[in-house]
Formats: C-alpha cells, structure tokens, sequence
C-alpha cells in the first residue's frame, strides 16, 4: 500500500513539475514576444506569441484572448490576412476586452474580400464606437467593393513573370529617356546579406535592375551593384525628372532600438550610383521617413512618415529640395491623407498624384488613389476600382513616359502576402507634343528648357531629356505658343493649335538653336 501511495506521490510531484516548467517556458515565450513587437520584428514576435497561445490552458481565458489579439496584431504586421483573421476570431471568442479587436478583424475580413463578414464586424464595432471614421469607410467599402468587381473598368492587368521570384518583389520605377530600365525592391536570394528579417521572416530587400534586349525584349533583374545596397533594407526609390539623382528607403538594424526608415540619396557618377548620404529632412528621430517621390518639375520631395502633426496613421507629407538641403515640410492634408495609411506616392508627368491607401473607401487593404490638382479643392482624389485595385495591397505604380501604362506591385492571390509586379494599361486618346531641341549643326542640348504657354492659363518651364528631346500631353482646343532656349544660343518658337480628335495624335516639333556667335543667315 505504501509503495502505491509513495507511486501515487511521486506522479503528482512529476506532474507538478512539468505544469510548472510549462507555466514558466509560457511566460518566458510572452516575454520574449513582447520584446520582439517592441523592436519591430512581427514575425520573430509571431513564433513567440503562438508558443506561449498553445502552452495556455483554454480555460484561461483571459490569457488566451491576450495571446491571440497579439498574435493578430503580428499577423496584421506582416500581411498575413488570412492568419490574422484567425487570430482576431479567437481573440474575440475569448472575449479580448479592447473592441478594437472586432475592427482589426473586421479590416482583415475586408482585406481576404469576405465582405459579409466584414460587414457585419464593422456594424458591431460601431455600436461601441459610433464616431470612429476608419469603420464607417470600412462600412462604404464592404458596400462598393462588390459593386466595382461586378463592373470592372478598362484597366488591363497582367502579371509579368519576368520581373518576380519566389519572394516578395514590390515598388517597381521606371528610368531611362525611353523607360528602357527597371528598378524593383526584391526580397529574392540574391539580395545581398546573410540574415533574415525579423519583421517578415524573409531576406532583406535590395534594388534590382532590368534592362531591355537589343529586341525592346525585358531581361532578368540584376542587384543594383553599388554601396545603394547593404546589409540592410533597401527599396522604394524614385529618380529626379534629369535622372542624376536617386531617392530610396532604408531601414538599419539595431539590436536595442526599433527601426525607423529613412530617405537615403545617391547621384549617377558615370554608369554607377555614388556612395549614398541621408537626407536630414527632419530634426525628429523617432518617426519613419519613407517611400519617396519627386514631382515633375524636379522642385519637390514628396514621402510618408508618421511624425507628429499628421492625420494619424502614415501620411504624405512634402519639402521643398534646395541646392543646401530641404526646407520645412507640409503635410498635403485632405482630402489625400485620412486616419488611416497613406502610403508609396508617385507621380504622372502630367502632375496626377498616384498614392495607396487603406483609409479612403475602397477594395480591401491597400488601394490606388488617383490625386488631381484643383484650383479649388487643392486635389480631386478618385479611387482607380477594379480590376486594378484588390481586395489585397495595391500599390507602387510606375508610369512609361506619358502614357497611362506601366508598372506596380500587388499581394492578391497570394496566401502568404507577398508582392508581385505586374503590368497596367488603362486605354486613353492622348494629344501630345514631341519635340527635339538641338544646336542648328545636329548636336543635341540636353541644357535646354522649353517655355510652353497656351491660351488656356498653361504656363510651364519643361526640362529636356539627354537626347534634347521632351514630351508634353496637350489639351484639345487649346493654342500653343513654345519657346527653346539655351544658355549661349538664340530661342527658336514654334506654335500649336490642337484640334479635337478620337484618335491619339502626336505632334512632333523641331527645335534647331543657332549659336549667338554665329551670324544668323
């Protein structure tokens, strides 16, 4: 009876101390958990979070809602929707104390095109947050997404296998006077360094370069080989409209503070890319400086941040790019910016404001918006719908000179939310300008500017590309008056008068500047 009672004693005891030794490693895998979402690193932060979920009595249910609204909010980090749905639903079966639980979800529901559900998440958050603006827009959207699919617009989308690998490859920028080279942001194994991010769980990203054949026929992207690329991440660059200089993102690893982005710079030296230097946009050394963009006329510095004095979320701020720096931001308000992300700003050449956001109505996650300068209301901004837009994260756009045709990345289709190049093409009737400004003798000036005024109030100062040539999208109806000038040659004008027509038309113009030494004949 003894040996039994002493069998008995000693299961408990064993038994005691596992539950204990399970107890302690859960608290430790939290711990360790929390310390990795503070740096940042939401995949890291993810493993820890799930551990310390599976270790947690499902009777405990405090804990279990805690550890899984963390895990949500990992998942909802890095773009895995379908796990963050998941997450957020134990959360809330739980009973996580903070509502935003069933927004977050309701968001993530939105973001996989469950809009049902979404729907009806958003209505229950609502009824305890009744003012909060990101669910009534979440609301519009579960009401307009379906309605934009059933009705697609003109847009043609194709995924283009040449530029994508088995990673995540996103932000794609046109360069070249022909837009005969590509730069993408790729997490692909070429990318240079040996670690693993701890934010998504994949290699750092670098810039890679494609380049077209002798045939016009794309190639294989190839590292950018220059000091732009490091150890850390690099991606999300522009170029100014000259092409000498190069914006980009990096975010730098430190093992004791989380990692803000920054804008580094580089300028073309020959055929490479320079060393690049930071640009001190701002004293604030706490906020993200990101995704960069340069308007046409070259004068302005357009990216995304979170610093204070913002609409919440990331918004689009701009300053102004002197010969000694930047000036003072701004923030472009509304109607671009809203509570929630707006996010990789580009530029068409004819001043429309592309941007991503998840805070106006829209698709899903991430949206493209089409921003209009007004005299009035400062933008006119129109969501680009479907089949462009997703229910997943549309962004990155890329425009081929003039035309509504380029480049972007997109997560749809996707299950582990990473982003892939395609192509767009959205058919238009463009009236344009071509012309080519030269030495009278055939020698190209790639200094020269061209003065462009028409009756209609246009007024704009347009630079030249290396081969003296510029393209400009002219209005119908409208006369045109064009002056080509260079520093130590006489001005040559040529005019317009454009006609309606229901076809594109491109006017092509000769600009042949005598020297001011020469006699004129």
């Amino acid at each position: 009876m003894m040996r039994i009672f002493n069998s008995i004693l000693y299961t408990l005891c064993l038994a005691g101390m596992v539950l204990l030794a399970s107890c302690s490693n859960e608290a430790i895998s939290y711990k360790k958990g929390e310390q990795a979402y503070a740096m940042g690193e939401y995949y890291t932060a993810s493993s820890y979070f799930k551990k310390s979920y599976s270790r947690v009595a499902p009777k405990d249910k405090q804990k279990r809602a805690q550890r899984a609204f963390m895990m949500g909010e990992c998942y909802r980090h890095i773009n895995y929707s379908q796990k963050a749905v998941a997450a957020y639903q134990n959360a809330v079966r739980y009973k996580y104390p903070d509502s935003l639980s069933i927004l977050y979800l309701a968001q993530q529901q939105l973001k996989i095109g469950n809009y049902k559900q979404a729907e009806q998440n958003f209505r229950l958050y609502l009824e305890k947050d009744p003012a909060n603006e990101l669910a009534h827009i979440g609301l519009l959207s579960c009401e307009v997404a379906p309605q934009w699919k059933a009705n697609p617009n003109l847009y043609k989308i194709k995924k283009e296998a040449i530029f994508n690998s088995r990673r995540s490859d996103f932000s794609p920028m046109l360069v070249g006077d022909e837009s005969e080279q590509l730069v993408i942001s790729s997490t692909r194994n070429d990318a240079t360094g040996d670690d693993f991010s701890g934010i998504t769980g994949t290699s750092f990203s670098d810039l890679f370069l494609a380049k077209k054949d002798e045939n016009g026929k794309w190639k294989q992207p190839e590292v950018v080989e220059s000091e732009v690329n490091t150890e850390y991440e690099e991606g999300a660059c522009c170029f100014t409209p000259d092409g000498k200089t190069m914006y980009f993102t990096r975010c730098s690893s430190d093992p004791d503070y989380p990692r803000n982005a920054e804008i580094w710079q580089s300028q073309r030296s020959d055929a490479s890319w320079a060393k690049p230097s930071k640009c001190e946009i701002s004293k604030d050394t706490l906020s993200s400086f990101a995704h960069p963009a340069v308007s046409p006329d070259g004068d302005w510095l357009y990216f995304v941040s979170d610093m204070p004095g913002g609409l919440g979320g990331y918004d689009i701020w701009k300053v102004r790019i002197l010969s000694s720096g930047f000036g003072g931001v701004e923030n472009l308000g509304r109607p671009i910016n809203t509570p929630g992300d707006e996010m990789f700003p580009t530029f068409r050449p004819n001043g429309d404001l592309y941007f991503s956001s998840d805070g106006h109505p829209g698709m899903g996650g991430l949206d493209i918006l089409k921003a209009t300068p007004d005299s009035v209301r400062g933008w006119i901004v129109e969501n680009q719908q479907f089949p462009l837009n997703s229910s997943a994260d549309d962004f990155g756009m890329t425009f081929e000179g003039v035309h509504n045709r380029g480049f972007y990345s997109s997560s749809r289709n996707d299950g582990k939310g990473w982003d892939h190049i395609y192509s767009f093409e959205l058919p238009e009737i463009l009236q344009t300008v071509t012309g080519w400004v030269y030495e009278k003798d055939g020698y190209e000036l790639p200094e020269a500017l061209v003065y462009l005024v028409g009756n209609d109030g246009t007024n704009e100062k347009l630079s030249v590309r290396g081969d003296g040539s510029f393209t400009y999208v002219l209005k119908p109806g409208v006369e045109y008056v064009l002056l080509g000038t260079c520093k130590g040659y006489l001005n040559v004008k040529n005019e317009i008068s454009v006609m309606q027509s229901q076809e594109s038309e491109e006017y092509t113009l000769q600009f042949p500047l005598p020297p001011m030494n020469i006699p004129v004949s």
